[in-house]
C-alpha cells in the first residue's frame, strides 16, 4: 500500500506541475497540450484501436528480440566466463562494438532486413545482448572456487558443472543484468520502430508528429513510459521470486 501511495503522490505532483506550466506558460496549447487534452488524445487512440494495435506490435517485437538476446547472451557468457583464456581474445572485439549505440546500426539494419518487425527486433537484440553478456561473464568469474572443487570431487564434467553449479551460483548477478538490459532494450525499441516499422508505439510518435497532433504525440510518449514502468516492475517481481526459489538472500551478498 505504501508503494501505491508513493506512486499516486508522484503522479499527482507531476500532473499538477504540468497543468501549471500549461496555464501560466506562453506556449500554444496545440504545441504543448494540457493533461485533459492528452487524456482526450488517449481516448481517441483507444477508440480507434490504434493504441491497442501499437502496444501489441511493440510488445511482440520486444518479447522476441529481448528473449533471443537473453538466451544467447547467457549461453555465450557462461562459455566465455568459463574459458577465460578465450575471453581474453574476444574481449577487445566486444569492447570495441559494445559502446556503439544500436541506433548507429539502423541504416545497415534497414538495408539488410528491410521494413517491418525485424529491424526493431535486431535493435532490441543489440541493446540487450551486451549488458547481459558482460554481466554473465563477470558472474561466472565470481563463483566461489570451493564449489568448483566440490564438483570435481563428485566427478562432474564441465557441462554438468556449468549447469548444476556455476549457473545457480551466478544467477543472482545475471538476474541484475537481465533487469538492467530490459530498460535499455525498451528505450531502443521505440527508436527502431521510428525508422524501420510502419506500426507500433515508435511509429505512432512519428505519425502524430506528421499530423501535428501534439496531444496524440504526448499520449504515445506517456504510453511508452507507463509500459516501461510496468515491465520493469514485472521483471523486478520475477527476479525476487526466482531468487527466493533458489534460496538466495540479497542482503547476504553484495549483488
Amino acid at each position: 500500500m505504501k508503494k501505491v501511495f508513493h506512486i499516486a503522490v508522484s503522479f499527482i505532483v507531476l500532473i499538477s506541475i504540468w497543468q501549471l506550466a500549461v496555464s501560466f506558460g506562453s506556449w500554444n496549447e496545440s504545441l504543448f497540450p494540457s493533461p485533459l487534452k492528452v487524456v482526450q488524445g488517449f481516448k481517441e487512440l483507444m477508440e480507434s484501436g490504434t493504441l491497442a494495435a501499437g502496444i501489441k506490435d511493440s510488445l511482440y517485437r520486444f518479447a522476441v528480440g529481448y528473449s533471443i538476446a537473453a538466451v544467447s547472451a547467457i549461453i555465450i557468457g557462461m562459455f566465455l566466463g568459463w574459458f577465460r583464456k578465450l575471453w581474453n581474445f574476444v574481449n577487445p572485439v566486444v569492447q570495441l562494438i559494445r559502446p556503439i549505440s544500436p541506433i548507429a546500426w539502423l541504416p545497415f539494419v534497414v538495408l539488410w532486413f528491410g521494413i517491418g518487425d525485424l529491424p526493431a527486433m535486431v535493435i532490441i537484440f543489440i541493446a540487450a545482448f551486451f549488458p547481459i553478456l558482460l554481466t554473465t561473464i563477470s558472474a561466472v568469474g565470481k563463483v566461489d572456487q570451493t564449489y568448483i572443487k566440490v564438483a570435481k570431487n563428485f566427478g562432474l564434467n564441465q557441462f554438468q558443472t556449468l549447469l548444476k553449479i556455476v549457473l545457480p551460483s551466478a544467477f543472482p548477478f545475471i538476474a541484475t543484468g537481465l533487469h538492467l538490459a530490459l530498460g535499455t532494450a525498451w528505450v531502443f525499441l521505440v527508436a527502431g520502430e521510428m525508422v524501420g516499422s510502419q506500426t507500433g508505439l515508435g511509429f505512432m510518435i512519428i505519425d502524430a508528429r506528421n499530423n501535428l497532433r501534439a496531444d496524440m504525440l504526448l499520449a504515445s510518449i506517456l504510453s511508452i513510459g507507463l509500459i516501461g514502468l510496468i515491465l520493469d516492475s514485472l521483471i523486478g517481481l520475477a527476479e525476487k521470486k526466482l531468487l527466493k526459489i533458489s534460496g538466495f538472500v540479497p542482503n547476504e551478498r553484495g549483488a
